[in-house]
């Protein structure tokens, strides 16, 4: 089992490290994306955001307070589907249909965040192939 958990881990934390890549090298594109979406500093919640991807991603796919990172990859899915993805506020049914798409992308990987950080809280250290255990404990 934690060699799957391993790969999984892996796996889910590899689409917030490629995008924290994209945050943190192409910021002011992102940025103006950003802008665009009413985000007040948007270069610099760009770098922010991309920063917060990069910790949470490797701390997960690592196994360093895997539960932390999961919570962190979370708090980054809510608000960026709400923000960023406010399909019902687009009126170009092709846009919308993306923008829903995204939106429900984002909700979906928050969700198997929370998971995540439920799961890596519940089974604490008994789960191997981690560098640390979790912070945080559930019983």
């Amino acid at each position: 089992m934690d060699v799957l958990v391993l790969v999984g881990r892996i796996l889910f934390a590899l689409v917030f490290l490629v995008s924290a890549v994209g945050h943190l090298t192409q910021r002011e594109a992102m940025g103006g994306y950003a802008a665009s979406k009413g985000v007040p500093a948007p270069v610099l919640a760009t770098v922010f955001s991309g920063l917060l991807l990069l910790v949470g991603g490797l701390s997960v796919a690592l196994g360093v307070w895997a539960d932390v990172g999961a919570l962190l990859l979370a708090v980054f899915c809510f608000p960026t589907a709400i923000v960023m993805h406010d399909f019902w506020k687009v009126g170009e049914p092709q846009t919308r249909q993306t923008e829903q798409v995204m939106f429900l992308k984002d909700l979906a990987l928050g969700g198997a965040a929370l998971a995540l950080f439920a799961f890596f809280a519940y089974v604490g250290d008994d789960l191997g192939l981690t560098i640390t255990g979790p912070l945080f404990t559930i019983s």
